[in-house]
């Protein structure tokens, strides 16, 4: 059952602060994913394009690196980096500069004067702190800030960015499980389970179908043992390309081999 949390005094931000942990390149994999997944949606934007960054933590460096990889894709993008604590919203602000800038808030997702509504909003490590039955809430609300076409990205990772999961979703709701991961250090797929998100982290359990899922990705690890002579990439693409006759996967080999691989929302929900 939901912890009850005090009621929010007007104009306080809605949520709690995170832990704060963060570091330069943690969120590398899912930027990158971000990029290729997101990018034609920001090139087709009609005016300058806005990203939010929420929750970024302690130290402003994953707000700077969406910046700096959102603008390889489209030169005008800017990104808000969004924080409840003040201190933290101060402590950035010497990084604030062309494209950037910091606002304190929450779920409600302040932006810019004359900004628009984001396109893209990155909730990385944020939902972890909450109790699951308030998952459904904060996605709903953080939705219902996109601009149309816009992505909502949510999900984890372990502090040196090396293990990902996170889902994707649009205004009508999830879209996309996807997993990535450094694989020279996995040992099996399902070491990512602990970097489930919120919605799926405690249904890791026999019956729930994300179980089902890596107990799949495990097998078919196990079965592309010899391809791990050639290296660990070719073995996860074998495993992955394994496990796509089963699953509707939603990426390829061209994505197989950056570590990821995406699976429709609806094959791995929770079940009840």
């Amino acid at each position: 059952m939901p912890v009850a949390r005090p009621a929010r005094p007007p104009g306080r931000p809605e949520g709690t602060p995170t832990r704060g942990t963060t570091g330069p390149n943690r969120l590398r994999r899912m930027d990158r994913w971000i990029a290729h997944t997101h990018g034609a949606a920001l090139r087709r934007a009609d005016g300058p394009p806005l990203a939010v960054d929420l929750g970024y933590g302690a130290a402003p460096w994953t707000s700077v690196e969406l910046r700096d990889r959102l603008r390889r894709v489209r030169a005008d993008v800017t990104v808000a980096g969004v924080e409840i604590d003040p201190a933290r919203v101060a402590a950035a602000a010497p990084y604030a500069g062309e494209g950037l800038v910091f606002l304190r808030g929450g779920f409600e997702v302040p932006v810019p004067a004359g900004a628009g509504s984001p396109l893209l909003i990155r909730a990385a490590n944020v939902l972890r702190q909450y109790d699951e039955g308030e998952v459904a809430g904060a996605w709903e609300r953080l939705c219902s800030r996109l601009a149309p076409g816009g992505l909502l990205v949510e999900g984890t990772c372990d502090e040196a960015g090396r293990r990902h999961a996170w889902v994707a979703l649009d205004a009508t709701g999830p879209r996309t499980l996807t997993l990535a991961a450094r694989l020279a250090g996995l040992n099996t797929p399902s070491d990512l389970a602990e970097r489930l998100p919120k919605a799926l982290i405690h249904r890791n359990v026999p019956g729930e179908p994300v179980h089902a899922f890596l107990r799949d990705l495990d097998r078919a690890w196990a079965a592309a043992a010899p391809y791990g002579a050639l290296g660990a990439r070719q073995r996860w693409i074998r495993t992955a390309g394994s496990v796509a006759g089963d699953w509707p996967l939603a990426d390829g080999p061209r994505r197989w081999r950056q570590g990821e691989i995406t699976v429709h929302w609806h094959a791995v929900a929770p079940r009840g």
